[in-house]
């Protein structure tokens, strides 16, 4: 066809082109203006709504009453049922005939009692496909129409729209009153509108012209390759000629016409890469928050509404193939939509819908312990494996705030040896250098790890993206292939036909990247056999961002830590009366349960406290769940330890001896107390212990008080601080000259945006000590095993604190048991200690380990950690001396050349306004130590502040008895529990914790059979037996080194 020669001017040639598409201007007379035809509205619409979430068999035996479209209902977090029925014109065969529904929350059609579409305006899904086509002849109909296909379409008769339109259909669709990210009152990331109301803005039946849709998609892939490739590319201007030409040659109202454009469309798209050009590995993904701005139960349905689509996808699309992590999430599934799951597991074994990840859900990186994380995977490897026959090759966790530096030997402990994140493109400060590399773990072990170069997990499949992962790719000319994940994600709704249109246009097209469905074994096979030229990152991947979430939501972090303790002191307890009394009985089916529900809580927006409050409401109760129940586990464990005598006892469930004050019994009034000393994992009977020092307390003419036990000496000041402490044998002053110890500071809290999740470097410079004393320092109790002293701050006139400060007989710390009355906002409370010692580094511990970081800021990096987390413990120390400073249930931290500080609480509005507000009850405690912090027993002593000494009931005359002990305070005994497949034998895990390689012992005096090297999903290695020996199994560590066995009796 000939032109008159235009100016080819790229401005106006590309205006015209979008506006050509355009869904505001000119719609007309443009294309997108013609992407719906004819309409008809429903026969009826009824409604029922519902306070509750409840199942279809429920909702459909409700009484629903008429709906007009456009009426409101709600309140948020509520459900409004409808029941639809339609017909279709007999006018309307041989076209695609689509009920359309938009609404501002999510939705779920239900057809023939099954779910069968996500319906989400966020997610771009406003139809669901009533059947792909009409046909003239009439099909049989003496059979149910549930069983039978037409013999003309072949497809079900509920899908053949020549029977449609002899029959009305009813459908139900079940509407939750939130959107994809749930309710936020002016903002996403605001708290709920609790009083929102909802509407269906449309409903109805309409012709979709789907030759529109893909001449549109024709059109939008052409004009994004202009915008992405530039003026400076010669293929953007081959893209820009193309689309003009397919402007002129396209008439919106003579479809006729529509031929021609597409296939000058499809030549240029079909002109194809050299070989060298960078590979897309597209993979359909959904990233599902398992509670967030939303609660648990609703992401429930997310799931359904979300994976239900996908399996819609899959029946159309051949080629597609999806991704999807956390066994929890496929467990709520296999549960609320038992047909949905067989369609699941369906597709997993056609290798499209690919289990991934391995763990029990994305748990957060920094803040659960390392027998937590090893829980995760083995929860989640376990039900991949019984569900599906699959084990995950690859963890995943896109969006998590950190990742500790012992993962990788966790994941390789667990049969993974590749990882894929992309959270670190986030960092405020410095730039992560790579994409693709290895990453070395605390131990040494190592994997390899992919970073998206598209900075994304919810990708679109547009060209923006698919250049951005060319351009963004750091490590070019070291790996050539990258991770393409597409679908909506956060709240779920996941990929798109539109998406998958997207991709298939560019599969290979010059001047793009190669793009190829792909899985991630695929990916990561083709980046390992490339791997030579990789570097690799030696250390933690630390998040610089989000490091509020350390502290925020104090109760949540407080119900993890404790939980943590009660399951591991369950677990031990069980164990030892399994081998001890043969009539009990290990509960299994329990402990499972209650693992699980820790394991939910560890998601990483949920320990974190980066959630709305419903959501903190059920983190809570499902602590206190773990607490009660965990409770009666373990008075029933230490009955049989104790056989059920009637004199006070003592269980210990550490690996080394304690010997220490214990209250006796709970409640107010004098404290019974007692000195005890207990045996590695093992029991004692109370008896009359005398200390070697007694504690004493001194009022001093100044007002200040002097509190000593032998080992401590120090000195509280009017106000609560200290003045001294001092390492009595050492002759060493711990606190700084002129400074004081225990210094509470207030910080003004005001983030850039993310609220509950961030804390800025510039808040530093707020800082303001808590000075107004309302009740100066006065002697509780003191009587030889135990000294204390009370004393209230005011911080403001909404908040204070009281403080005990308690010095225990044969301890080498000061305990302070804190309790905060909480009001504030947009606040930051501390706890500080200027300590005299200088060192260029701090030690924090980490999982099953510790690590260093920097006390100074010499470079962007250093500065980027003012505030960072660890476990129980932080430690500063020079040669020969140092000070730790323990906590029983915190984790942010900041060491800043001298000064050790706690971050306790904060008071964020968003999502949570209520975030932190109220009473807290916490412990910390400040430990001064000659040498190293190893040589110290600085890690026992936190562990001992954080697992209590278990009163129990025990014959009077009970001897003293150790189950387990280990030759050598740098191995520590961590965990002893059943073995999952093996009744009568136990896993026991050990980890080398001074990061040294020493030989050590393990001891027991139940008689072990047979004992063998095993990983961290309880496997045991045939090739490895553990050598026993009359003195025990003798086991070789590497620094950091986690070591499993599995022990037959």
């Amino acid at each position: 066809m000939y032109h008159l020669p235009v100016l080819k001017n790229r401005r106006t040639l590309l205006e015209r082109a979008d506006k050509f598409i355009s869904d505001i201007y000119f719609t007309d007379c443009n294309l997108r203006g013609r992407l719906y035809g004819d309409s008809c509205p429903l026969q009826s619409i009824d409604s029922f709504l519902s306070s509750k979430r409840i199942t279809f068999t429920e909702a459909s035996n409700q009484t629903f009453a008429p709906y007009k479209v456009g009426d409101s209902f709600g309140p948020t977090w509520w459900t409004c049922w409808f029941k639809v029925t339609l017909n279709i014109p007999e006018s309307w065969r041989g076209k695609e005939v689509h009920l359309r529904w938009e609404s501002d929350g999510e939705a779920m059609v239900w057809r023939d009692e099954q779910p069968v579409q996500g319906l989400s305006k966020e997610g771009e899904k406003t139809s669901y496909i009533l059947s792909d086509c009409l046909k003239d002849e009439e099909p049989h109909r003496s059979v149910p129409k549930t069983q039978v296909h037409c013999c003309f379409c072949n497809q079900l008769l509920t899908e053949c729209l020549y029977f449609l339109l002899f029959s009305s259909v009813t459908l139900y669709i079940e509407m939750a009153c939130n959107g994809l990210f749930g309710a936020g009152q002016g903002s996403m990331i605001a708290a709920p509108d609790p009083n929102r109301k909802f509407s269906v803005q449309k409903a109805e039946l309409v012709v979709f012209n789907r030759d529109v849709q893909e001449m549109l998609t024709d059109f939008e892939m052409l004009i994004d390759i202009v915008k992405e490739l530039g003026e400076g590319e010669q293929r953007g201007f081959q893209a820009l000629f193309t689309v003009n030409e397919m402007v002129n040659l396209c008439d919106p109202s003579d479809p006729s016409s529509f031929s021609r454009a597409h296939s000058l469309a499809h030549t240029f798209f079909s002109q194809r890469n050299g070989d060298s050009q960078h590979v897309a590995h597209a993979m359909g993904h959904c990233h599902i928050d398992s509670a967030w701005l939303w609660p648990y139960e609703e992401t429930i349905r997310k799931c359904g509404r979300s994976w239900v689509t996908v399996i819609r996808l899959m029946e159309k699309n051949p080629e597609f193939v999806f991704t999807c992590s956390q066994a929890q999430q496929f467990q709520w599934v296999k549960s609320w939509y038992p047909g949905l799951f067989s369609e699941i597991q369906h597709y997993v074994k056609k290798g499209r819908f690919i289990p991934v990840g391995g763990t029990w859900v994305e748990m957060d990186g920094n803040l659960p312990s390392g027998e937590s994380m090893v829980r995760q995977f083995l929860e989640g490897q376990r039900f991949f494996d019984r569900e599906f026959g699959i084990h995950c090759n690859e963890f995943w966790l896109p969006d998590t705030f950190g990742y500790s530096a012992q993962l990788p030997q966790i994941m390789q402990g667990s049969g993974i040896s590749n990882f894929l994140t992309q959270k670190l493109s986030w960092n405020l400060v410095n730039t992560f250098p790579h994409n693709t590399f290895f990453w070395e773990g605390l131990d040494g072990s190592k994997v390899l790890t992919h970073f998206p170069p598209g900075n994304s997990y919810e990708m679109k499949g547009k060209v923006e993206e698919l250049v951005k992962t060319v351009k963004n790719n750091k490590d070019k000319g070291r790996a050539n292939h990258s991770a393409v994940l597409f679908g909506f994600g956060d709240g779920g709704g996941g990929p798109t036909q539109l998406m998958l249109d997207r991709l298939q246009r560019v599969q290979d097209t010059d001047g793009l990247p190669k793009v190829q469905m792909s899985s991630p074994d695929k990916l990561f096979s083709q980046l390992q056999a490339d791997s030579a030229l990789l570097c690799t990152w030696t250390g933690e991947l630390f998040l610089e961002l989000h490091n509020g979430t350390y502290t925020t939501q104090a109760k949540i972090k407080q119900g993890n830590r404790q939980c943590e303790t009660l399951l591991h002191d369950i677990e031990i307890a069980s164990s030892l009366a399994l081998c001890r009394d043969k009539t009990f009985i290990y509960p299994v089916e329990k402990l499972q349960e209650l693992w699980r529900l820790l394991l939910l809580n560890q998601f990483h927006d949920v320990i974190p406290g980066s959630c709305i409050e419903m959501v903190v409401d059920d983190a809570l109760r499902y602590y206190e769940d773990i607490r009660t129940d965990g409770a009666a586990l373990l008075h029933d464990a230490c009955g049989a330890l104790g056989s059920k005598g009637n004199s006070p006892g003592v269980f210990n469930s550490l690996p080394w001896e304690r010997h220490e004050v214990i209250q006796m019994h709970e409640g107010p009034g004098t404290p019974d107390l007692a000195l005890v000393r207990v045996p590695s994992i093992g029991v004692s009977p109370v008896g009359d212990t005398k200390p070697v020092a007694p504690v004493t307390i001194t009022g001093q003419a100044d007002g200040t008080l002097l509190m000593e036990n032998g080992i401590l000496r120090t000195v509280v000041n009017k106000d609560g601080t200290l003045a001294s402490l001092y390492l009595i044998n050492a002759n060493r002053e711990a606190i700084s000259d002129s400074c004081h110890g225990n210094q509470f500071v207030m910080f003004d809290d005001v983030p850039l945006y993310w609220d509950a999740w961030d804390v800025m470097d510039y808040h530093l410079q707020t800082r303001k000590p808590v000075v107004e004393v309302v009740q100066p320092p006065h002697l509780v109790y003191s009587d030889g095993l135990r000294g204390s002293v009370r004393f209230t701050l005011r911080i403001s006139d909404k908040s204070t604190i009281t403080q005990e400060i308690i010095m225990d007989a044969m301890c080498p710390y000061i305990k302070f048991n804190t309790k905060v009355t909480w009001a504030e906002s947009h606040k930051f409370l501390k706890v500080e200690f200027p300590v005299r010692v200088r060192s260029p580094n701090a030690t924090y511990e980490i999982q099953f380990g510790h690590l260093q970081r920097p006390t100074h800021r010499n470079t962007s990096w250093d500065w980027a950690r003012f505030e960072v987390w660890g476990h129980k413990w932080a430690d500063l120390s020079e040669h020969n001396f140092g000070v730790a400073l323990l906590n029983d249930c915190k984790y942010g931290y900041s060491v800043h050349k001298n000064t050790m500080t706690l971050s306790l609480l904060r008071a964020p509005k968003a999502p949570d306004v209520n975030a932190d507000m109220g009473t807290h009850q916490f412990t910390y405690a400040i430990m001064p130590h000659t040498g190293s912090f190893q040589d110290a027993s600085v890690i026992q002593a936190a562990y001992n502040l954080n697992f209590p000494l278990r009163p129990i009931r025990c014959p009077a005359d009970t001897e003293p008895w150790s189950a387990f002990s280990i030759s050598t305070a740098a191995v520590i005994l961590e965990t002893i529990k059943q073995a999952e497949d093996r009744k009568g034998a136990l896993v026991v895990r050990l980890y080398e914790s001074h990061g040294s390689s020493v030989t050590a012992t393990l001891r027991t005096t139940f008689p072990i059979r047979e004992a063998w090297h095993c990983d961290l999903l309880e496997k045991p290695d045939p090739t490895r037996p553990a050598h026993i020996t009359s003195g025990g199994i003798t086991l070789d560590f590497s620094p950091f080194q986690i070591v499993s066995l599995l022990l037959v009796f």
